[in-house]
């Protein structure tokens, strides 16, 4: 079965950084689409950052650019994600998503089957 297994959420304050990761088992990473989505309370779960494997096509969303990056470890089989210059706004519940390559996948809930428990960060002094 495949399983997603988040880590690296907590509280930090505004400007620092964090890196989130997510150990995939039972799904191959290095030929895969992945993605790390966030919702906080009140609001849609909404696309991050994805990586489209059939090209390598990167996705983020205008609110994080510059300030996160997606990567994976094929090694390791794990997704990270790197958050620099944290903000208020970037408080949510993170999740990494996992499928298999797709011409078409961009970075929306609904094009990824599988998904990670989620793991909270909290920006704030």
């Amino acid at each position: 079965q495949v399983q997603l297994v988040e880590s690296g959420g907590g509280l930090v304050q505004p400007g620092g950084s964090l890196i989130l990761s997510c150990a995939a088992s039972g799904f191959r990473l290095d030929y895969s689409d992945i993605g790390w989505f966030r919702q906080a309370p009140g609001k849609e779960r909404e696309g991050v950052s994805c990586i489209r494997s059939v090209d390598g096509v990167t996705y983020y969303a205008d609110s994080v650019k510059g300030r996160f990056t997606i990567s994976r470890d094929n090694a390791k089989n794990t997704v990270y994600l790197q958050m620099n210059s944290l903000k208020p706004e970037d408080t949510a519940a993170y999740y990494c998503a996992i499928d298999r390559p797709s011409y078409g996948r961009s970075c929306r809930q609904g094009e990824y089957d599988y998904w990670g428990q989620g793991t909270q960060v909290t920006v704030s002094s």
